[in-house]
């Protein structure tokens, strides 16, 4: 006999939006991140659980970057999942091969390390499709680790879940972080932290060290318990928010410039277009050119393409031929005064900046 166990005692009131999305079919891909104590695992693995013995047709593949770590993470997540609904009698587990199989369809949930991602590879199944697959610390892998995976695994099915967990990098500029600002419209992001958790679910000496990391050492807190990024303190400017800049704020930019650093080989060539908001000290950054290899005809192209007006370019005056050869092409050049300590005095003028 199934007991009946009331979800709001197993799913965090932050995770609500998320069960009802699912339950609706909103999404195909789910980013979840958020600081320590967030409960996004054990989120995963409820929904997983009872997406399958809701849909007789679901399988599972649950993936670390790392073989050696599924049993102590996202198996033994599975089986805490499988157990707090109620319903280990409906389920068989098994280590070698590692796998969990619901007793009554043959329906499985299989584990894989990705430390190949090419030589990731499906099992074959009773019955239906991996409709669930999940990454747990996603930013362990590559993007490329990603695609080919979800190459693997999303087809043969009419609807597909994908759930990302993570505690976000400490750099804005890690490319999960970066991937999570992406908009694309089968795509949910959610952020979880601790403070809307049951304080019972953590227990008192969770919070007690939350409590002393806050004051002891407020930015390693922000990062471990809260999930933001803080930076890594090795970056050259640590004042840098990477959000969207909407059109509509693009409008009202009266201050815009165009650089220009030049670079084939080993160094990308980089192209910058930015506003500089002298009153609140800000800098905001929205279109960039960053190649290597680039051609002159394919970089004076993409420059005339987003500079409509011709408005003058400023490239670096170290390269006369590189500059001549983008100004026989019609691009307006003024090239850089540079004098001695102009990088260092640059580097200093920007780390007085404001975040915006």
């Amino acid at each position: 006999m199934t007991t009946q166990v009331p979800l709001t005692s197993l799913i965090a009131p932050s995770f609500y939006e998320v069960h009802h999305a699912l339950k609706e079919d909103r999404y195909t891909h789910y980013w979840l991140k958020g600081g320590r104590g967030s409960t996004k695992s054990s989120f995963i693995s409820i929904e997983i659980i009872l997406g399958m013995m809701r849909d007789p047709n679901a399988n599972a593949v649950a993936l670390r970057k790392v073989k050696e770590n599924l049993r102590e993470s996202v198996y033994e997540q599975l089986l805490w999942a499988i157990e707090v609904l109620g319903v280990s009698h409906l389920w068989y587990d098994s280590v070698s091969p590692m796998s969990l199989t619901y007793l009554s369809t043959g329906q499985k949930i299989i584990f894989r390390g990705a430390d190949k991602p090419k030589k990731v590879k499906s099992s074959k199944l009773r019955r239906g499709y991996i409709k669930y697959v999940w990454y747990e610390e996603v930013d362990e892998f590559q993007p490329e680790d990603i695609r080919t995976i979800n190459q693997t695994f999303l087809r043969g099915g009419p609807r597909f879940v994908v759930f990302y967990s993570f505690n976000p990098p400490k750099s804005q500029r890690n490319w999960v972080n970066t991937e999570v600002r992406v908009t694309r419209p089968d795509r949910l992001v959610h952020h979880s932290t601790y403070l809307t958790v049951p304080k019972e679910w953590l227990g008192e000496q969770f919070l007690i060290e939350a409590k002393h990391l806050k004051a002891t050492k407020p930015e390693a807190y922000e990062h471990e318990y809260l999930g933001k990024e803080t930076g890594t303190g090795g970056e050259v400017f640590t004042n840098v928010t990477i959000r969207r800049i909407s059109d509509d704020e693009i409008k009202t930019f009266d201050r815009i410039r165009r650089g220009l650093d030049w670079g084939y080989a080993a160094d990308p060539l980089h192209y910058t277009v930015l506003h500089y908001d002298k009153t609140r000290r800000r800098i905001y950054i929205f279109f960039e050119i960053h190649k290597v290899g680039m051609k002159f005809d394919a970089l004076a192209e993409q420059i005339k393409a987003e500079n409509k007006l011709n408005e003058p370019v400023i490239p670096d005056s170290a390269e006369p031929r590189s500059n001549d050869e983008l100004k026989s092409r019609g691009i307006r050049i003024r090239p850089a005064k540079k004098g001695p300590g102009s990088v260092e005095h640059g580097i200093k003028f920007c780390r007085t900046l404001k975040r915006s």
